[in-house]
């Protein structure tokens, strides 16, 4: 039996008996509660609700005797409003009591208190319309006779509930006492069982363990000394921990024993990476100084077949030039010329010819017999595997490797086959430019003897070409003076040059401020808009609530804008991200139904998705920029529709540069003109000034989309007829799966108020409470840490409000200083832009107190550069959230640091 098991059972028992003991002292203790509960609700509340009846009625009858008596109409308007509110107050009271009261007996008393009530109230209302008609007389009859008759009879009745209410209060006040002495016994016995069961558990584990530890002991001494390839090994003679540790010291001998294996194949690895390099160094020698094309070929044969150990080799180079659409047999080794192959083959024939239309390597095995031969004076035999290598230069083949062979290839000879015809493709281009070199001078030669001929003639002009030389010379004059200007403009052009790469950096760096003061105020705006929007107080009008309304989503749109004309920026830069994955376009097309189809049912437009059949599962793009640009044609497709309807179709379509796939919205809209068609893909532009006026928006979409496309290797199309509707294509070419880089954008916005704290949640959702986020941080004690009053109130409305102990500093080293003042502090929401001492310092200040290292620490900026978040990280921050903050993605962030 193993300790953890002997320890469970041990510990076990005693958590079992914890655990009655437990249940019984809370089910006795529930009970108690209510009891308690019961008493204070029958003195004080019930008991009190019965004598503010009591009261209520006696002023109702003072006043009513009051209206009778009184002589003055403007005063009889008063004490009437007044008998009313009393009357309104004493069903109050009424309600409270038929709500609080369960017992049968009560609910009946309660039943004839309520029917005395209303026959009470409607002799006071019969009373007050007789002296408001002038029957003062018939209404101090109907007081004497039936008024002071219901109102005895209503104060009876409530005398009896408050004798029925106290009886109880006696019986509740008993059981609670016998309740109290039961726990006190039961508490007892349970404490003295636990002791005796936890003795006798600690002997019986402590026995075991100390019996087997020495033969462990024993064993691990001999490893001392002892050679790395073999180890001992410790014999399992139990299933306890005693046993696991046996198995783990015999897994790790045998690690220990396949790592010293994998130290032996690495050196033989680097063995053969020296001897690839010493071949290669070899045979590129070879090549240098070679001008003609046939020694190049055989000496390149006969030194690489043997090399590898293949016993059959070809070359096929270009035939005389690059541009040559035949391969010419050059060299062979061991091959019979009237059997083996042909002496040519046209380029895309054939595997050699189809190895230089691919230019990549082609290697075969498992060959058909007779496939080819392999011959020698003692017999012959066919090859077991053929390689085939392109020669390639600037991505073009310039020739290509055949080679077979009676064992297969090994994977060290493959990758020097590849290092070789690299090299090889340099040395075959430069013996063509030698060639070419070569014919010219042959020709030169030629020409040559035509100018002696013609040389005659050339004196007979002599004198012609002598005043030609002079206005030469006066132009060459002209000419140098127009390059010393050239050379003064390109400095000027440089000089520009750099003042616009640096206007560039202060254009970044001013949007990165700008952004940060943007977002500050805008921050506060949203939290506090959003608090006015939940009432919780319920102390706005619906026409306020609208006002509010307009407020958060005007401060929305303008947070949008700020995120357009960054991206726009970031675009223009060149510093756009672009992260190329596998992206399904029926998948883009569910979502695009699913983001749309309540605005077309809100505008009454028919909105279709179609995708072809013939479109591929996935193609290979950027998800999150292909998103945006449907989006945002999408969007633009219903801002300018009014009836009729909006139409994605996907396709897949043949254009001259590779097959593309189509994404095409079409609406039925108002349409543009065709002189208006390129300006609305430039920023701010529209199709006219009405059209911004009439729909609204910025002019920012179709220009970001356009740069977006440009990005994602595509481009965009637009059909339009004015009045009539618009077609925007999106066109991307089907790409190869294939691995690229983006560059980091200086303001690029990190997502840290989705995907990180979604993914914390999520890990820390088993440690939560089941309480709400709001109850969950009731109670909670926070610093807020940032130099603007704006945020710093912004954000004390919306933490109380939820019931947090709220305490702010206006820089970090106050901020500071306040920890140590409140020891009690159980998060801190730190900005990371302030003056005198910065959130990162502070932050790192505060993880260099013992006492405050593991408390929750949250970076917030509004400027939102790029690696922010691995910075505060790095400085100790245990999360981060750009400005402006979303209250609810606060509180939960908050919530999985307090309790993950």
């Amino acid at each position: 039996m193993k300790y953890k098991t002997k320890l469970l059972i041990g510990f076990g028992s005693l958590l079992v008996l914890m655990m009655v003991l437990m249940g019984t002292i809370f089910n006795v203790l529930t009970n108690l509660t209510a009891s308690i509960h019961e008493i204070v609700d029958d003195r004080y509340e019930k008991l009190k609700s019965a004598n503010d009846m009591q009261n209520h009625v006696n002023n109702m009858s003072r006043l009513v005797t009051s209206i009778v008596l009184d002589e003055n109409q403007k005063s009889f308007q008063e004490d009437k409003r007044r008998i009313e509110e009393s009357i309104r107050e004493a069903g109050t009271s009424l309600a409270l009591l038929q709500n609080k009261v369960h017992v049968e007996q009560g609910r009946t008393l309660l039943s004839k208190i309520s029917a005395e009530y209303e026959m009470y109230t409607q002799l006071a209302r019969r009373v007050m319309e007789k002296v408001e008609i002038g029957q003062k007389r018939e209404a101090a009859s109907l007081i004497s006779q039936d008024l002071i008759e219901r109102k005895e009879e209503l104060f009876y009745r409530i005398k009896e509930l408050k004798d029925l209410q106290e009886s109880l209060l006696d019986d509740a006040y008993d059981r609670s006492m016998e309740e109290y002495e039961f726990i006190k016994m039961l508490s007892l016995y349970f404490i003295g069982v636990g002791l005796l069961v936890g003795i006798v558990v600690t002997l019986w584990v402590i026995q075991g363990i100390s019996k087997n530890l020495a033969g462990i002991t024993s064993v691990i001494s001999t490893v001392v000394n002892r050679s790395t390839e073999k180890f001992p090994r410790i014999p399992v003679t139990s299933q306890d921990e005693i046993g696991d540790i046996a198995k783990a010291f015999n897994k790790m001998a045998s690690t220990l024993e396949e790592h010293a294996q994998q130290e032996k194949e690495f050196t033989q690895a680097m063995r053969e990476q020296s001897w690839m390099k010493t071949q290669l160094a070899e045979i590129t020698s070879l090549f240098q100084g070679i001008q003609d094309v046939q020694t190049l070929a055989n000496l390149f044969i006969r030194r690489i077949t043997p090399l590898v150990g293949a016993s059959y080799g070809a070359i096929y180079i270009r035939d005389g030039q690059t541009d040559s659409t035949r391969l010419i047999k050059a060299g062979t080794y061991a091959c019979d010329h009237s059997e083996i192959g042909a002496s040519f083959v046209e380029v895309g024939q054939g595997l050699v010819g189809q190895c230089a239309v691919e230019n990549h390597i082609l290697h075969l095995t498992d060959l058909p017999e007779e496939y080819i031969r392999i011959s020698s004076d003692l017999g012959q035999a066919d090859p077991a595997s053929i390689i085939l290598l392109p020669v390639p230069y600037e991505g073009k083949v310039l020739a290509v490797v055949e080679l077979a062979t009676f064992t297969p290839f090994s994977a060290i000879q493959i990758n020097l086959l590849e290092e070789i015809t690299a090299t090889m493709g340099i040395t075959i281009h430069s013996i063509f430019v030698h060639m070419q070199i070569r014919n010219l001078l042959r020709e030169s030669q030629i020409l040559t003897e035509e100018l002696q001929s013609q040389s005659e003639e050339l004196q007979l002009q002599q004198e012609e070409l002598r005043s030609i030389n002079e206005k030469l010379e006066e132009q060459y004059k002209n000419s140098e003076q127009k390059a010393k200007e050239l050379e003064r403009v390109k400095e000027e052009l440089e000089r520009q040059a750099d003042q616009v790469q640096k206007a560039s950096r202060y254009k970044s760096e001013f949007l990165a401020n700008m952004s940060h003061e943007l977002r500050t105020p805008l921050n506060s705006l949203l939290i506090l808009s959003q608090i006015l929007l939940e009432n919780k107080d319920k102390n706005l009008t619906e026409r306020q609530l609208e006002y509010v309304q307009t407020i958060l989503k005007s401060g929305n749109n303008l947070l949008n804008l700020i995120n357009d004309i960054l991206d726009l920026t970031r675009i223009e830069s060149g510093k756009m991200v672009i992260n190329r994955g596998d992206v399904s376009l029926r998948e883009m097309g569910a979502n695009a139904l699913r983001g749309f189809q309540h605005l077309a049912v809100q505008k009454q437009l028919e909105f279709r998705v179609e995708i072809a059949d013939d479109v591929p599962e996935l193609i290979w793009s950027d998800e999150q920029r292909l998103q945006q640009i449907i989006t945002n044609l999408l969007a633009n497709a219903f801002k300018f529709t009014s009836q009729g309807g909006v139409y994605l179709h996907i396709s897949r379509v043949a254009k001259a540069e590779g097959e593309h796939v189509a994404i095409a919205v079409r609406d039925t809209g108002i349409g543009i003109q065709s002189k208006n068609q390129e300006i609305i893909f430039e920023a701010f532009q529209q199709a006219d000034g009405t059209t911004s006026r009439k729909y609204g928006g910025t002019g920012l979409g179709l220009s970001i989309s356009r740069e977006m496309a440009n990005l994602l290797g595509g481009f965009i199309q637009l059909e339009s007829i004015e009045g009539v509707g618009s077609t925007f294509t999106l066109y991307l070419p089907i790409l190869q799966k294939e691995e690229e880089s983006g560059v980091l954008d200086a303001y690029a916005l990190p997502p840290v108020a989705t995907g990180v704290l979604e993914k914390e949640y999520q890990a820390d959702s088993s440690s939560l409470s089941s309480e709400t986020p709001d109850q969950c941080l009731k109670g909670k004690k926070v610093l807020v840490v940032d130099d603007d009053m704006r945020n710093i109130f912004a954000l004390t409305a919306a933490l109380e409000e939820r019931e947090m102990i709220v305490i702010y500093a206006e820089n970090g080293r106050e901020g500071i200083e306040l920890l140590y003042e409140n020891a009690d502090v159980d998060i801190v929401l730190m900005d990371i832009m302030m003056p005198e001492m910065d959130g990162y310092e502070a932050i790192r200040e505060i993880r260099g107190i013992p006492a405050m290292m593991h408390l929750p620490i949250i970076a917030l900026t509004a400027k939102a550069m790029k690696h922010d978040r691995e910075k505060c990280i790095e400085v100790g921050a245990s999360d981060y959230i750009s400005k402006p903050v979303e209250i609810e993605q606060l509180l939960s962030l908050m919530q999985v640091w307090l309790y993950g």
